[in-house]
């Protein structure tokens, strides 16, 4: 029974680590597309808001879940700033 429970314990952190992982890329893209249509009022709010959610699950979450949520959110971040390099040479292209 010891090591049954014990295999459930690792699926739960595998599990728990992929959830975040998926948590950190839709938040980060969620706050990136909304950055982008946003007046300056609700950006900051977006930026204030983003980052107090980085506060407290440092705070109150594990390491791992933390770092797994980091990577998804820097995922999110990187691929939203390509998508613009992307549609800034095309225009150039277009010209």
């Amino acid at each position: 029974m010891g090591q049954f429970t014990e295999v459930l314990s690792v699926i739960g952190f595998v599990i728990r680590a992929l959830g975040f992982i998926v948590l950190g890329f839709g938040v980060g893209r969620f706050t990136m597309d909304a950055y982008k249509k946003a007046v300056w009022q609700v950006q900051i709010a977006l930026a204030v808001g983003f980052f107090g959610l980085l506060v407290g699950l440092t705070n109150y979450a594990s390491p791992g879940s933390m770092g797994m949520f980091a990577l998804g959110a820097g995922i999110a971040v990187i691929l939203s700033g390509m998508a613009k390099k992307e549609e800034e040479s095309e225009d150039a292209k277009n010209k």
